[in-house]
């Protein structure tokens, strides 16, 4: 990295992003609204927006085998920040992007990031696209983070999305909205657990306006002590297409957890399915390994790991 990071920015870094060191390949490093580093590569060019805050992410038709590494760390209380971020994908392109917020809030005021991130995917590009986001500290001061995604997939393009909030987030609302042409796939597997009095909300707005497209949202959670989620999901068929939406949820505790999956078919032959189970550890598993020696504590975060790979 071009900044000299301290020890809680590298932990954060590993964390949401699996860096131990400067990443191969472009890079940008946010930290504490600041430019923490940055690197562009012959296929991949960043630039720094000049209207308001954030980059632009620019992939070159027919890249292949290239990454780029988007984190973000903030471990100043009471900093809140918006950003702006455009990936610009070529046609034919087949790149892996990682994103990821880390917050370390050791202070009695709030820590907030909100990021809106646009895709827009060329015909026929693979795009994998990996986001985790993490929270630490031991002060009183919340740690929030409210992610944005639009994504507009051309014909026959691909886009994985990979969700991960690991732990630690006081408040998150994710959205994510797509519209999808001819042929394009939209997949996307979230992974969520709340415990205390966490809340953490998802909204999935998907759009197949073209024949062919297919979308399939999954949503795994754990809902821990006196924890909030809410799950949304609308997938709309406008053309011949499929579509899966999934959700689910393990309750413990207090916790509560709500799915509100919804699918509409504009066409006569949109196939859209729906799928939502939410219920507790069944005690049974719990039984089972503790005849293998496990504690019901052991037992519950095997089963809960497991559940969540």
């Amino acid at each position: 990295m071009t900044k000299q990071l301290d020890g809680i920015t590298r932990n954060l870094l590993a964390a949401v992003a699996d860096l131990h060191d400067t990443p191969s390949g472009a890079y940008n490093l946010r930290l504490n609204g600041q430019s923490g580093g940055r690197r562009s590569t012959a296929n991949i060019q960043i630039t720094t927006k000049e209207d308001k805050p954030g980059i632009d992410v620019h992939i070159k038709p027919g890249t292949v085998n290239e990454s780029v590494h988007i984190p973000v760390v903030l471990s100043e209380s009471g900093l809140t920040e918006t950003v702006y971020n455009d990936f610009y994908i070529g046609e034919g392109a087949d790149v892996i992007i990682v994103a990821g917020c880390g917050i370390h809030n050791g202070g009695a005021d709030k820590a907030e990031h909100d990021g809106l991130h646009r895709f827009f995917v060329g015909r026929g590009a693979r795009v994998r696209y990996i986001e985790k986001h993490y929270g630490e500290g031991d002060g009183s001061g919340q740690r929030i983070m409210n992610p944005h995604t639009v994504a507009e997939l051309a014909p026959d393009s691909y886009l994985e999305m990979e969700t991960v909030q690991i732990k630690g987030v006081d408040s998150t609302i994710r959205r994510t909205d797509a519209i999808l042409q001819n042929g394009a796939t939209l997949v996307v597997k979230e992974k969520i657990m709340t415990h205390g009095n966490q809340l953490a909300e998802t909204h999935f707005n998907v759009e197949m306006n073209g024949a062919g497209a297919a979308c399939s949202v999954s949503s795994r959670s754990v809902a821990a002590g006196q924890s909030q989620q809410i799950f949304c999901s609308n997938i709309v068929g406008n053309a011949p297409c499929s579509g899966h939406s999934e959700c689910d949820g393990i309750i413990m505790d207090s916790a509560k957890i709500s799915a509100i999956p919804e699918i509409v078919a504009n066409h006569l032959d949109a196939s859209l399915i729906h799928e939502a189970a939410i219920g507790k550890i069944a005690g049974e598993q719990i039984l089972k390994l503790q005849t293998l020696g496990l504690t019901e504590a052991e037992a519950e975060a095997q089963i809960i790991s497991g559940f969540l790979k």
